[in-house]
């Protein structure tokens, strides 16, 4: 499974950690939640960015249900902490005023002294979509429009008054206000997991998160066999090629969505090779899975970052309290 990966070579970057939570029935568990991130050394603190509640179409798209909007959650979850970044991973354009997303992500990367990280994407939950009245384009089209949504970050956190025409955006006459903390913008994480995505991240995010390759637009065994080892091995080179000479200077960060934190963990490992076909070496290795102790994950993401650059790891709530001890021990490292 390392034939692809000795093409690339990295410049490796320090780790470090998010936890990505997107539920909560009160601003005190919501606020407690932020806090123990923040407490255990998590470097950040995300969201996604879904509307739908429980019915048909969330069962249909086999994605777990968000109740908290992403905004305000972000708002409220820098408030009530210091120094822990906040972030969406990630918003999808086409579900917001690109302007009214803009302004509301630079007021709090103001508010937040400047923590945000501002995740942007083009889009794929199609039954979600369907279910809100929403048309869903090509996969071309929808990440034309979050190019030009880029563009207007770019141009909104600038200090000239904006004028600005493309195929999504004419804006003109006006400055960009509030002015993000950060310079010239607030990092931009781009995620995706397919040709054309993964080459606009290469070409103008800051971090790029790695994701399945989710075209079928749900959910599913598809999505996680299009990230395996060898696929993420691809999924680099089309990075590449979009960043050209900026390459290294790109976070690269990664979901590690099925994460389990145990002394022995072979029956858990068994039980997802056997749900998604997979061999156990290949579900072992799987970048978006992490089995066993302490040691042995710190281990298996050292020679990640080797293989792949990726030095940046988001987990699940669920994960949290366990997964704490691998921040511990390898957190800036």
């Amino acid at each position: 499974r390392h034939s692809l990966l000795c093409r690339v070579k990295f410049m490796s970057k320090p780790f470090r950690f998010a936890i990505q939570c997107f539920n909560a029935s009160s601003g005190a568990e919501w606020a407690g939640k932020v806090q123990r991130a923040e407490a255990l050394g998590y470097s950040a603190f995300h969201l996604a960015d879904h509307i739908i509640g429980e019915g048909p179409a969330l069962t249909r798209s086999n994605h777990p249900l968000q109740n908290l909007a992403a905004i305000p959650a972000m708002a409220y979850a820098a408030a009530v902490t210091d120094t822990i970044k906040i972030g969406c991973r990630v918003f999808c354009v086409d579900y917001h005023d690109p302007v009214v997303l803009i302004k509301s992500a630079m007021t709090i990367d103001v508010l937040s002294g400047g923590r945000l990280e501002l995740g942007l994407g083009a889009g794929w939950l199609k039954d979600e979509y369907a279910a809100i009245g929403l048309e869903m384009d090509s996969p071309g089209t929808r990440i034309k429009r979050l190019g030009d949504v880029i563009e207007g970050v770019k141009a909104y956190a600038s200090e000239e008054q904006i004028s600005l025409a493309n195929d999504t955006l004419q804006w003109s006459e006006f400055d960009g206000s509030p002015k993000p903390i950060q310079k010239p913008y607030p990092p931009l994480m781009i995620g995706g997991g397919a040709p054309k995505i993964l080459g606009l991240a290469g070409r103008e995010a800051d971090i790029v998160s790695l994701n399945f390759n989710n075209s079928s637009g749900m959910i599913g065994p598809a999505g996680v066999n299009s990230s395996t080892a060898n696929e993420t091995a691809k999924k680099i080179g089309w990075i590449k090629e979009g960043a050209g000479e900026r390459f290294d200077d790109i976070e690269i960060e990664v979901g590690a969505y099925f994460t389990f934190v145990m002394d022995d963990a072979s029956p858990v490992l068994s039980n997802f090779a056997q749900m998604f076909g997979l061999s156990e070496e290949d579900m072992a290795a799987h970048p978006h899975a992490l089995f066993g102790s302490v040691d042995q994950i710190a281990d298996e993401l050292i020679r990640r970052r080797e293989a792949y650059g990726i030095s940046y790891i988001t987990v699940g709530e669920d994960a949290m309290e366990p997964f704490a001890a691998v921040v511990e021990k390898l957190n800036g490292k």
